[in-house]
């Protein structure tokens, strides 16, 4: 797989953690691994963390003074890869990364001028941290929801960490990655600047 960074690529994490900086999140150190293997492909960028921010609820690019999405929206549309990286709550997604999805539904009706969303090309991976299984389903979630609004999914685009059950370990509490772990996580940075890389080069076709 040819994976040489010879074109530079941008990435932004967003990190939906329900605490605010500077509180320490699981969701946040596996975003900042996955950046940093993403970096041994070409690719550059940086994390937000969400609760950092005033996002405001809605369906909108804009809903108006204060809101930070606008912002977070143009960091977004300037890079080449998504990543979002979410603890499991309840057996779902936090409650952040489902609202940052639903201001990304707004995109479906932000076309360029052939009729694409301004999303197509731009590719997407998933962080899933949590102290009960759920990743798959978490992960299962989110993919519908990324594809949805127009970004692309490489082959194994999720790497997470989940403890044993009715444990309170978190992953931050480690004291070093683990090997399947790391492993995931490299596979997810190789394979989205992959195609990344492929979709920069040839873009998807106009839509009808």
């Amino acid at each position: 797989m040819d994976t040489t960074p010879n074109t530079p690529l941008r990435a932004v994490a967003l990190v939906c953690t329900l605490s605010p900086s500077p509180a320490p999140s699981s969701s946040q150190l596996l975003a900042e691994q996955t950046m940093a293997a993403l970096a041994g492909h070409g690719v550059t960028g940086k994390t937000l963390r969400i609760a950092d921010h005033d996002v405001r609820a809605g369906v909108r690019t804009d809903t108006g003074e204060g809101d930070a999405w606008p912002q977070i929206r143009e960091t977004v549309l300037g890079a080449d890869i998504l990543i979002l990286s979410t603890p499991i709550w309840l057996g779902h997604p936090s409650s952040v990364a489902q609202r940052v999805l639903e201001r990304l539904d707004a995109e479906i009706s932000e076309t360029d001028d052939e009729g694409r969303m301004l999303t197509y090309g731009k590719v997407a991976g998933v962080c899933v941290v949590g102290n009960e299984d759920g990743a798959h389903k978490v992960s299962a979630d989110l993919f519908q929801g990324l594809n949805d609004v127009g970004f692309s999914l490489a082959p194994n685009a999720v790497t997470y960490w989940v403890g044993e059950a009715m444990q309170g370990t978190d992953y931050q509490d480690l004291d070093k990655i683990p090997e399947a772990t790391a492993a995931t996580t490299a596979t997810l940075a190789a394979n989205t600047a992959h195609l990344a890389r492929r979709l920069k080069a040839a873009p998807y076709p106009p839509s009808a």
